[in-house]
């Protein structure tokens, strides 16, 4: 685990769960396996805080717990996973997605799951139900029906799945120290065969207005109440989690569309987009190919407002099976021959074109026409660099010791004797993409550090502004809700002063410049994380 992996780990536990969380996260990172006792006296914290912490991180499965080295006798131990802290950078994609693919319903259902950890079915659907019937005009209210409805095709389309059930161990000597989750941690959700089974709840009625004055009171009775609703429902004990590795598989999809709609045109993206579509639950996460499709049988799955005759069709996929980009393959002619998505090939040609743009944004156009030759003819000598780039022989030195110092580009030497004479030695300058790609994620990771560290400080800077505007904007909002006279409106909305507002607009420009830059580049972290990924599973 590389220091900015710890920073950023450490940085999202404290923004989403605070100081105490942050601290056992950040030592089980950098520790790797520890025991309930041997945590507590480590971080010098509470035994009871360190529980809480465990269970905090356990219940978002960013922890697990197992037997440890002395078998099942001894003491539980806890391992976190570093990689699931980081997809709390995607959470707003994550909601995001399921907006735009089932509405406000499967927005809320994500966003509710993602800020729990975990949920039952009857819970999220209540809780679901109940916020989307206080947004609505007065006299309306959301069924619960409609909710079921979007969380069973969530779950169809593998977006949710269910929680694996947790293996009970026999009692320990350790009892007395570590808490009460058994000592053999959950198996994973794929291999249990209810994984996507959705239970049959006895659920009926619609969602509840709450009052703002009521909804303390409400909280507290959802909470008295939460274990016998489960039981009524029929699904207790049955926890839905959101499953990832869909939302990563739907949003490698989309890169590659986006990708071939740039590359060629959009009807060429369309069907790309249908033959992911068509092997989307069928195809492993990390298969290179997609599963072998008919050119028949993509033609009766395009889309009925694409009227494409079955010659054109062909024409498409020998031109996408031509393109050097390589994302199509043919592997058959049967059936009017047989297609696939070079998922792999794909995957690679997106990192090598990131990898590009970031030469060429950080050193200029030059360098990056260095980098391309470098990545396309492989070994290179210094003098055939300066004639095939067309680059001045001064220039060209400068700009490759300048990615050769960014470890951007390596050097290998080629001795032709065994003494390693520099007069007898070849050197070649070389583009090695896999580890450079690695090099340009570690950078990414600082880069989110840094993003977040400078809203973190720019928010605690002016915390007093925005805890004035927060006050006063429920002011206006009880007011408005009570019917107040526009007067009464315009003294509150003039507790704020000009400068103040000033003050207040220009924050929140920040705020948003960097909440979008913090979205861009784990646009690029998940590109790179991904390719990495593939290369290591294709080896």
């Amino acid at each position: 685990m590389t220091t900015q992996e710890v920073r950023l780990c450490g940085l999202l536990l404290q923004e989403h769960f605070g100081d105490v969380v942050e601290k056992v996260g950040t030592h089980l990172i950098r520790s790797g396996v520890l025991n309930l006792r041997a945590l507590a006296h480590e971080t010098k914290l509470a035994l009871d805080l360190v529980k809480k912490s465990l269970c905090v991180l356990v219940q978002h499965g960013m922890c697990t717990f197992g037997a440890g080295r002395r078998g099942p006798a001894g003491p539980v131990e806890y391992r976190i996973s570093c990689e699931r802290i980081i997809h709390m950078l995607r959470y707003p994609r994550y909601i995001y997605t399921a907006k735009s693919l089932y509405g406000d319903t499967g927005e809320l259902i994500v966003e509710e799951i993602l800020q729990r950890g975990q949920m039952t079915m009857s819970s999220t659907v209540k809780t679901v139900a109940d916020r989307l019937t206080h947004n609505m005009p007065e006299g309306q209210s959301m069924d619960y029906s409609e909710v079921v409805s979007a969380f069973s095709q969530l779950v169809e389309t593998h977006f949710l799945q269910r929680c694996p059930p947790v293996a009970s161990a026999g009692p320990s000597n350790s009892e007395a120290v570590d808490p009460p989750p058994p000592a053999v941690a959950p198996s994973e959700p794929e291999n249990h065969p209810d994984c996507y089974r959705v239970p049959y709840i006895n659920l009926t009625g619609k969602g509840k207005r709450r009052r703002s004055s009521e909804d303390g009171e409400a909280d507290l009775r959802a909470a008295k109440k939460a274990k016998t609703d489960s039981n009524e429902c029929g699904d207790e004990g049955i926890f839905w989690q959101v499953n990832f590795e869909r939302f990563h598989l739907h949003f490698r999809d989309q890169a590659i569309i986006n990708a071939v709609s740039c590359k060629l045109d959009q009807t060429s993206s369309e069907i790309v987009r249908t033959m992911l579509r068509m092997s989307e639950v069928t195809t492993p996460a990390n298969a290179a190919f997609t599963q072998a499709l008919s050119a028949n049988e993509i033609f009766r799955a395009l889309p009925s407002n694409y009227n494409i005759a079955r010659p054109i069709l062909d024409q498409y996929l020998t031109l996408l099976v031509d393109d050097p980009m390589e994302f199509v393959g043919k592997t058959g002619d049967s059936g009017g021959g047989m297609f696939v998505v070079n998922l792999h090939r794909a995957l690679a040609n997106l990192a090598r074109a990131t990898l590009e743009s970031v030469v060429q944004e950080r050193f200029g156009s030059r360098s990056a026409r260095i980098f391309r030759l470098l990545l396309r003819k492989r070994h290179l000598e210094q003098k055939q660099v300066e004639d095939f780039a067309m680059i001045p022989a001064k220039e060209a030195k400068d700009m490759l010791y300048t990615l050769l110092s960014e470890n951007l580009v390596q050097l290998q030497e080629i001795p032709k004797t065994p003494d390693h004479a520099p007069s007898r030695t070849f050197y070649l300058y070389t583009v090695n993409q896999l580890p450079t790609a690695r090099l340009l994620l570690q950078h990414c990771y600082k880069t989110v550090g840094n993003l977040i560290e400078r809203r973190l400080y720019e928010t605690k800077e002016n915390k007093r502004l925005l805890e004035k505007s927060q006050r006063i904007e429920a002011i206006l909002a009880s007011l408005q809700a009570t019917g107040a006279e526009t007067t009464q409106l315009t003294e509150v909305e003039e507790m704020i002063t000009a400068p103040e507002r000033q003050q207040l607009e220009s924050l929140r420009h920040h705020i948003n410049k960097l909440d979008s830059s913090e979205n861009q580049v784990d646009e690029t972290m998940f590109l790179l994380e991904s390719y990495i990924t593939s290369t290591q599973a294709s080896r």
